[in-house]
């Protein structure tokens, strides 16, 4: 999938109301995934924005829900897993991902999915949007939600 993102024009949603929940390890990696949650928000200019962390990627779903039942049109959530020597990375992974989704169609509202699942330090890197990136899915996980906001 990697290069082979389409492009999806960003429209104004002014007055829109957008929250972004990151995971706090790996603050580096986070820090940059939330970089480019905000440039494509304002490309959006959308200005009611609000950020909260979270400990791991695993309470992202309960994290973003709360958000949606506050009133906001859209959530990014972003995060990294790294695999390591145990299933645990199956286990963070499949519970991310079905808890985002399972909010996400019970709320009626988008969530963007920004949450990395790599294999080493380097694959994040690269999917992060830091310097020397060859991606920012941060961004693309904002375009994403944006595009929903539009589609309800």
């Amino acid at each position: 999938m990697s290069g082979n993102a389409p492009s999806i024009g960003i429209k104004n949603h002014a007055g829109r109301r957008v929250g972004i929940v990151s995971s706090s390890w790996h603050p580096e990696i986070c820090q940059a995934l939330v970089a480019g949650a905000n440039r494509a928000l304002e490309e959006a200019n959308i200005t009611d924005i609000e950020l909260r962390y979270v400990a791991g990627s695993f309470e992202l779903p309960l994290a973003a829900k709360r958000m949606l039942d506050q009133g906001f049109d859209a959530v990014i959530a972003l995060g990294l897993v790294l695999r390591g020597e145990t299933p645990h990375f199956d286990y963070v992974c499949q519970g991310v991902t079905t808890g985002i989704m399972k909010v996400m169609l019970k709320s009626g509202k988008p969530i963007g999915f920004g949450v990395l699942m790599c294999d080493s330090l380097d694959q994040a890197i690269a999917r992060s949007g830091l310097t020397g990136s060859k991606e920012d899915k941060g961004y693309d996980a904002a375009v994403a939600a944006l595009d929903l906001i539009e589609s309800k």
